[in-house]
């Protein structure tokens, strides 16, 4: 059954976005006693649409997908999905995963081309197979199978700025484009490359959760690479008798550091929200710094994650290396930004 999205949110989706949010989806069921919360990372549509599907009995998974996936769409944002920021080859490569708080089902899909929703495919992954993790040219086989339409996520803007980071490189053999004339959207993602992911996490009226994180990964990335976001237990974590964790940032430290089970583990053990943030963020760069490839001359973080928690209670914090970055919250007192706890500066 395709959650219920009112008509803005149809009219902002489309018609393909929402066949896509349909597939795997759970049936409605009735509201609980328990106030609902939503956390995302700095996205208030995302929180306001999550949000009003669970105030009418959605799955609290299903909810953080439709919640990411107007980002998804959205081809004026370049960290995740359609207008994604390409590999080196200028093609996008998308990354997600979800977990599943009542059946602690978990999934994956990484490296996936050509699909808007890779949330959505995610989800598809853990209702109709065996498996946790998915990638590359079968990961796009199974999505097409299960009805996910094709479409290049290479927008004009991005394929304009990947030329022209492409030729910078090459100046032997190319004549590379002034960027002192180039449209101003194109020069910021040619000088910063877009490296974001959303996160997404839900508590519904039952006391239940879902997460949901998504990623066109690093920009201009080398093909292939795959970051933290598919994966279980270092971008990603749930266990929905204790809290959900994600993260955005330099996924690399976060595999080296099964980050974000980390960060529920250490509110298991009886740690407050901030207090299990801010111990994991401490430990990843602790460890991280070993490693020369992550750290500057001074031997400090060269690199900044975010991580994003939401209890089993409702409780909710963000912490962070380098600051400032905020969470966006919704609950039954509205919607608002809440400044994250940061490590350093």
């Amino acid at each position: 059954m395709t959650p219920n999205l009112n008509r803005r949110q149809f009219t902002s989706l489309g018609a393909a976005s929402l066949a896509a949010l349909s597939i795997g989806a759970a049936p409605q069921k009735p509201t609980g006693k328990r106030r609902p919360v939503v956390v995302a990372s700095g996205n208030v549509k995302t929180a306001e649409i999550a949000m009003d599907l669970l105030t009418k009995g959605a799955d609290p998974l299903d909810a953080a997908i439709a919640g990411v996936a107007i980002v998804e769409a959205d081809p004026n944002e370049h960290s995740v999905g359609l207008g994604g920021t390409p590999n080196e080859e200028g093609v996008v490569e998308l990354d997600a995963s979800v977990m599943h708080g009542p059946t602690h089902g978990g999934a994956g899909v990484a490296g996936l081309r050509n699909i808007v929703h890779p949330a959505a495919v995610a989800r598809c992954i853990l209702k109709r197979t065996r498996h946790v993790l998915m990638v590359g040219d079968n990961a796009l086989k199974f999505a097409r199978e299960h009805g996910f339409p094709e479409q290049d996520l290479l927008t004009e803007d991005t394929r304009k700025a990947w030329i022209a980071w492409k030729e910078a490189r090459l100046r032997g053999a190319r004549i590379p484009e002034n960027l002192a004339f180039a449209d101003p959207v194109v020069r910021e993602l040619v000088q910063r490359p877009v490296h974001g992911t959303i996160h997404c996490s839900c508590l519904d009226t039952h006391g239940d959760l879902g997460c949901v994180t998504t990623t066109s990964g690093l920009g201009y990335k080398v093909p292939g690479r795959v970051g933290d976001s598919p994966i279980l237990g270092a971008g990603i974590w749930l266990d929905n008798g204790v809290g959900s964790c994600g993260s955005v940032g330099l996924g690399e430290v976060n595999l080296l550091n099964c980050a974000s089970f980390l960060v529920v583990e250490n509110l298991r053990r009886g740690l407050k929200p901030k207090d299990a943030l801010v111990a994991t963020t401490r430990q990843v760069v602790e460890t991280s710094t070993r490693d020369p490839r992550f750290r500057d001359e001074k031997g400090k973080p060269a690199f900044d994650v975010v991580f994003y928690l939401l209890t089993k209670d409702g409780k909710y914090a963000a912490a962070n290396i380098h600051g400032p970055a905020r969470l966006v919250v919704a609950d039954g007192d509205g919607i608002r930004e809440v400044d994250s706890a940061a490590l350093l500066d």
